[in-house]
């Protein structure tokens, strides 16, 4: 199994280094890893063309900050791997449980696998903020009334997919968007999808935590619109 790991970053000068020297010490299988710098103004980018760049296969520098979505999407048109993991680069998903997302599609069953902070039973989730728990939930309840799925982490920045996959659709949307679009279109497409539980180590707002309420509302547009009208 050869794997891609795209790693989108904007403003991670603490994490971006650790973090990719823990993917590149995962080495149960052969990986690439992309990363997008999605316009840094912090020093990102100076740390990925100084001191990473020889590490990696290939870095992709955004002009001005375009969101996730954007990010992986300039990540896609250079895939090698069988297989495609997002691996944000704050430190809140660990590269360890690259294994665990992996077993549900080596056994030849699982076209799309999600890292469920919500199944247990894996490794240690912090304790976090309530509202983000509550509208995770309302969102991914609403999301699979649409989809029929009972999934339930729709929101989790831990998806991996076959490349075949993920590169069967037309992914517009540019932020947050991203992860309920990218679901619903596979899951309307058919693909099989599977959850396994990860660890989650998530950072609040002072440890630069990004996702804010107006991403909520976005993200429900985003459910009807591409469930109704797309």
């Amino acid at each position: 199994m050869f794997i891609t790991v795209i790693i989108p970053c904007y403003n991670e000068k603490a994490t971006i280094k650790e973090i990719v020297n823990k993917v590149n010490n995962y080495n149960d299988y052969k990986k690439e890893i992309i990363i997008v710098d999605d316009g840094s103004t912090d020093g990102t980018r100076e740390i990925l063309e100084k001191e990473i760049k020889q590490n990696v296969y290939k870095i992709i520098y955004h002009e001005q900050n375009l969101g996730k979505g954007a990010a992986i999407n300039s990540a896609l048109n250079h895939v090698n791997g069988e297989v495609v993991v997002i691996q944000d680069a704050d430190l809140e998903y660990d590269p360890k449980d690259y294994t665990n997302l992996l077993r549900p599609v080596l056994e030849k069953k699982a076209d799309v696998v999600l890292g469920s902070r919500f199944l247990g039973g894996v490794g240690p989730v912090r304790i976090h903020f309530f509202w983000h728990y509550v509208a995770n939930k309302i969102l991914t309840l609403i999301c699979n009334i649409f989809i029929n799925l009972n999934i339930s982490d729709m929101e989790t920045g831990f998806k991996l997919f076959k490349t075949e996959a993920i590169k069967s659709v037309k992914l517009y949307e540019k932020s947050f968007g991203f992860e309920p679009e990218i679901v619903i279109k596979l899951a309307k497409k058919k693909f099989v999808f599977y959850e396994v539980p990860v660890s989650y180590y998530g950072r609040s707002y002072e440890e630069g935590k990004k996702i804010r309420l107006k991403d909520a509302f976005s993200a429900l547009y985003c459910i009807v619109k591409y469930s109704i009208f797309d």
